[in-house]
């Protein structure tokens, strides 16, 4: 049994749909970092995504063993809608977008992702790291996260969206056996 301790990367403060897109993250909420970085299991390794603002995040947790990074945790992939506002989006389809946020599952926006394709790349990723020891620190996005704990809640797309998960906070969760410990924890 591996436990999970998933860590949102530091914020972007972009106000648009940033899923692939390498935005950096801002840490220069030392405080936060502080707490975050001892609430941590002390010798778990440390996995991110391979984007900088979670690679950043997970530098910032201090000397911990390290594993190479999983672009398999990345955020969803939003294609076109890269950069863009909801609103700017939903003005040109509005029957699409609403449909990709209310009823996730196999819709995708033009060239990206489904809610489906992330949950299974998130899943696969998590079954291919459960063996490096009994706690692992995953940096990783909100996408991930969620994914991550509609699998260990047994809970629906919907039901997990209804989640909020902070930057730079800490949901723990298992999947063998399935059990969700705490969701959006700001230490």
């Amino acid at each position: 049994m591996t436990r999970y301790w998933l860590v949102r990367h530091g914020p972007t403060h972009a106000k648009a749909m940033i899923g692939w897109t390498d935005l950096p993250a801002d840490l220069s909420d030392t405080v936060a970092l502080a707490r975050l970085t001892s609430h941590l299991p002390s010798e778990a390794p440390v996995v991110s995504s391979d984007l900088s603002r979670a690679i950043a995040t997970a530098d910032a947790l201090g000397p911990r063993p390290r594993l190479a990074h999983d672009s398999a945790l990345r955020e969803i992939h939003f294609g076109r809608w890269e950069g863009r506002g909801f609103a700017e989006v939903e003005a040109e389809t509005p029957s699409l977008i609403r449909a990709f946020w209310e009823t996730p599952g196999d819709i995708r926006p033009p060239g990206g992702e489904s809610w489906n394709d992330l949950t299974a790349r998130t899943w696969g990723a998590l079954d291919r790291l459960h063996s490096q020891g009994p706690d692992l620190i995953v940096v990783a996005h909100f996408g991930p996260i969620l994914a991550a704990l509609q699998r260990a809640g047994g809970l629906t797309a919907i039901q997990a969206f209804g989640h909020r998960i902070d930057n730079l906070s800490v949901t723990c969760l298992t999947l063998d056996p399935p059990k969700v410990h705490t969701v959006n924890h700001r230490p």
